[in-house]
């Protein structure tokens, strides 16, 4: 037996939407997940799909269930995109999972899965480097490496804190700040 092409942990399974507030809702009655930090619109820093630069936005949310943070994708946007490459307009399920990795160890980390034959078929920068490999042949799903850094590692723990403090109901979606969300549709 070999040693595993992932050598950090997998602390996030993300999935993908058909609209993020109702994905909040049902994610919060059906899992108890939550509260959710909310991002709409987002567009990295040198978006890139596939090879080539993208303009594709997305609506992220960030919540937590239990020991596991979860996060939801929604795509208004027309353009292409790794969730569109899973999922249709109007369609969700599963995507990826995350691993944050330190970046003295990105490098490595980074030719392990490529080594392997896996493509990277998305990249961003919000504070620090985010790739996605396309890892469906073998697992049916993505891979993101994330850059770990004490930041990241603090926004973790944010969304994980704000769980385990959370009475379940009051602001279910909040602003990525932490300011309360109110939609007109909850």
């Amino acid at each position: 037996m070999r040693e595993p092409l992932l050598q950090h942990p997998v602390v996030q399974y993300a999935y993908v939407v058909a609209d993020l507030d109702d994905g909040i809702r049902h994610w919060v009655e059906v899992m108890g997940a939550g509260p959710f930090f909310v991002m709409r619109d987002f567009l990295g820093r040198d978006l890139t799909y596939r090879g080539l630069p993208s303009g594709t936005r997305v609506h992220y949310a960030f919540g937590q269930a239990g020991p596991v943070q979860v996060q939801l994708i929604a795509q208004d946007d027309a353009g292409p995109s790794i969730y569109r490459d899973m999922y249709a307009p109007g369609e969700g399920g599963f995507h990826h999972v995350c691993s944050l990795v330190p970046l003295e160890g990105w490098d490595e980390q980074v030719a392990r899965l490529r080594d392997a034959g896996y493509e990277v078929a998305a990249s961003l920068t919000t504070t620090v480097p985010a790739l996605y490999f396309d890892c469906r042949a073998d697992l049916g799903f993505f891979v993101e490496l994330y850059g770990r850094t004490d930041r990241t590692e603090a926004f973790f723990a944010t969304v994980r804190e704000a769980h385990d403090a959370w009475d379940g109901v009051t602001d279910p979606i909040r602003a990525r700040d932490g300011s309360s969300l109110r939609t007109s549709r909850g």
